[in-house]
């Protein structure tokens, strides 16, 4: 670590402050201050996206993930009998990249522009500025939301929910076993160097409960299983506004299609690995969706979900290589080559194709697009 890096930030004194008086804290508590505290938080103090962020996510890499959840969320609100009033909610909208090219790719389908209102649940003040100039253009209204929970209660309309990379940013709960059972995993002050660092707590019988009961009995002594309290609440909420009102969600992140154990917390600062515990509000902290608890909160709340697929695959059954083909046709070699790249990053199982899931969730009355069949292949 360098001496600049050393240097106590407002953030990393506020934590240790908070340490010092209550005692260590939770894995959540840590991420939830890093990220999203009000003054220092990672994403409430800049634009972490792009190759001048820490990080680039799909939407940046190529117009054609955009366009294809347009067309996505096009096709179910005809599916849905074209309704007169739409919400279109983006959950953690970024720049606003992905909205934009989802409206430039529907405006031409009759009625959709007129039954929308889009709604960006974001909560960075300096990412809100940049979505509404992305999405100015199209001249459909906008809101922003700190929650899902603050979506109006609109009599019949409708909710269609995408969350691309959304959920990796939630706060996790860690727990990790040992021969005497679970403990919970905290963040403390170091005696010897006053960095921070991680600490296990008290026994936490209450841990058997989280665990899937398909997980039960087959821990490891050092197993960590991580649970995020705030993906499963969201994830509640959004599946009973669809089942009530009608619509679908689209869960895009990177992660596991069942649950498991592992410790998955990682920091990225400048495109690289970072150390979790350094620089809090500096670095982008995530962690590796658990995309089976995903599916059995929908499917508790009564919205109905097929396989989790990858992101190659889920892309392939829109037509991404025919929306390529095309591009390709009025392309100059150079943005031919491009296209051919950004392709394969979005696709190609050694890049996002695999690492990155697909869930999709449908209201109990909303009929999936015949191009969405829920099967993994």
């Amino acid at each position: 670590m360098t001496d600049q890096d050393k240097a106590v930030s407002p953030l990393l004194d506020h934590l240790k402050r908070r340490i010092a008086i209550a005692g260590p804290i939770t894995v959540a508590d840590y991420m939830a201050d890093a990220l999203a505290h009000p003054q220092w938080g990672y994403y409430r103090k800049q634009d972490p996206f792009g190759s001048a962020g820490d990080f680039v996510t799909a939407p940046e890499i190529s117009q054609m993930f955009g366009e294809l959840i347009g067309l996505w969320a096009a096709v179910t609100w005809q599916q849905m009998g074209s309704p007169s009033r739409l919400h279109l909610v983006e959950m953690g909208p970024g720049r606003g990249t992905l909205m934009a090219d989802a409206l430039r790719a529907v405006r031409n389908v009759p009625g959709f522009a007129d039954a929308v209102t889009v709604r960006f649940v974001e909560t960075s003040p300096v990412l809100r500025t940049r979505q509404q100039a992305a999405i100015m253009e199209y001249g459909i209204p906008a809101v922003w939301h700190d929650s899902f929970d603050q979506i109006p209660d609109t009599q019949n309309a409708p909710v269609i929910v995408i969350a691309n990379e959304f959920f990796d940013a939630l706060p996790v709960r860690q727990f990790q076993f040992t021969k005497d059972g679970w403990r919970e995993r905290l963040v403390a002050i170091a005696s010897d160097t006053d960095d921070l660092c991680f600490v296990a707590g008290g026994v936490a019988p209450m841990t058997d409960a989280l665990v899937p009961v398909t997980l039960r009995g087959t821990a490891k002594v050092n197993d960590v299983f991580e649970t995020s309290m705030q993906a499963i609440s969201i994830a509640d909420q959004i599946a009973r506004r669809i089942n009530r009102d009608g619509g679908a969600a689209l869960v895009i992140d990177y992660g596991h299609a069942h649950s498991g154990f592992g410790d998955t917390l990682q920091a990225l600062r400048q495109h690289k690995f970072h150390p979790v515990l350094s620089n809090p509000g500096d670095a982008d902290l995530t962690t590796h969706v658990d995309f089976g608890a995903l599916s059995r909160t929908f499917d508790q709340a009564d919205a109905r979900t097929g396989a989790v697929l990858g992101q190659g695959t889920f892309l392939k059954m829109l037509g991404i290589e025919a929306r390529a083909d095309l591009l390709k046709q009025s392309a100059t070699p150079d943005q031919a080559t491009a296209i051919d790249a950004a392709l394969k990053r979005l696709v190609d199982a050694d890049q996002m194709g695999t690492l990155f899931k697909v869930l999709i969730a449908y209201g109990r009355e909303t009929a999936p697009p015949p191009c969405v069949s829920g099967v993994e292949g």
